[in-house]
């Protein structure tokens, strides 16, 4: 897709920034994910003793928190939100599935879900304020941490324990005609931003761990905490310059110089195919080239680039970094890692 669903009573933001992201994601789970306990998600009645009342909340199937559609999409553990000034992928930690009322898809969701929402009310404060408010993306996470507690609590007690990643663009200050990119970083999913005309990486988060395959994560038993322990960078960028947003399940996989190949080759092939055949859209329609976008584009790269980590994660004799990280650690494994895979792939545009 190139956006995910957004609540239609949700704020409507008027950004003073004139850039914007064109955007796409991809995704691939390792096994499906598990549906959302009550009272997060509405099960259907399967009683004809229930009264009819209850019939059309049986029928939305939309996931809820505190009465609001919950922001973003699931993938396996992970959770993915995309807007056009905000894309951010939560990679839940799977072993919270063998646990009694463990559910970290849960978590990723609501973690991500709070975040855009503490984002978006800021961006509107800071739009009343003439483009001059303050703008902190991990005062908001901590926000957004402490109201998936809460959401979590007795009655609706669920265990689970999540990492966080997410861009937020928006106008420099200091020189508002320049875009500048927000990179908070919390665990070990990773953040590049891609300069096409050199075809070069010229950022990347920092993996934070506690120890060999135990990132740092938010959520249930877990010491971390945004304020304490999330990075914050401010990432002076250049239009046209694409972010590759990924969980864990593609750069356990690829290492950086593949992802970037692959990025690349995607966005020339793309390119190449505009002018002579068709794609398909999100909702599987065949698109004229003329009426394709630049999210379309976006898309491919971001599905491409799945492709791409998914074959090595599926081989037992590839090489990968993870199994070169497990060999550092004197572990003996072999291949790629099979995780859930999740990508966001955006440009940075001007607006007209």
């Amino acid at each position: 897709g190139t956006t995910t669903p957004v609540p239609s009573n949700a704020l409507t933001t008027s950004s003073k920034s004139p850039f914007y992201f064109e955007a796409g994601y991809a995704l691939y789970a390792k096994r499906p994910s598990r549906p959302f306990p009550p009272p997060f998600l509405s099960i259907p009645s399967t009683s004809f003793s229930e009264p009819l009342s209850t019939h059309n909340k049986s029928r939305d199937r939309r996931e809820r928190v505190n009465g609001e559609m919950i922001r973003g999409v699931t993938n396996g553990d992970d959770a993915v939100l995309v807007s056009d000034y905000f894309i951010g992928v939560d990679d839940g930690v799977g072993a919270w599935g063998q646990k009694e009322r463990g559910h970290a898809a849960l978590w990723s969701r609501l973690v991500l879900h709070f975040w855009a929402v503490e984002v978006e009310k800021a961006l509107q404060s800071s739009s009343q304020q003439g483009g001059g408010g303050r703008m902190d993306p991990v005062e908001a996470l901590q926000t957004a941490f402490e109201k998936t507690k809460e959401a979590t609590r007795e009655p609706n007690q669920w265990f689970g324990t999540t990492t966080a990643l997410a861009a937020l663009l928006a106008a420099d200050q200091k020189s508002p005609q320049h875009p500048l990119l927000y990179v908070t970083q919390l665990g070990d999913s990773q953040i590049l931003v891609i300069r096409p005309r050199d075809r070069e990486v010229i950022f990347k988060t920092k993996e934070q761990w506690h120890w060999f395959d135990c990132p740092r994560q938010l959520g249930t038993n877990s010491p971390d905490e945004p304020k304490t322990n999330a990075v914050l960078d401010k990432v002076e960028i250049e239009e046209d310059d694409i972010v590759v947003v990924m969980s864990d399940g593609v750069v356990d996989n690829l290492w950086e110089h593949e992802i970037t190949e692959n990025v690349m080759d995607s966005l020339d092939k793309w390119k190449g195919d505009m002018g002579t055949h068709r794609h398909k859209n999100e909702k599987g329609q065949n698109v004229e080239p003329a009426e394709q976008s630049y999210a379309d584009g976006m898309r491919f790269v971001a599905q491409e680039l799945v492709n791409a980590a998914r074959t090595i994660a599926e081989d037992p004799f590839a090489e990968s970094p993870y199994m070169e990280k497990a060999v550092d650690e004197g572990l003996s494994i072999e291949g790629g890692k099979l995780d859930d895979i999740s990508v966001v792939a955006a440009q940075c545009k001007r607006r007209k």
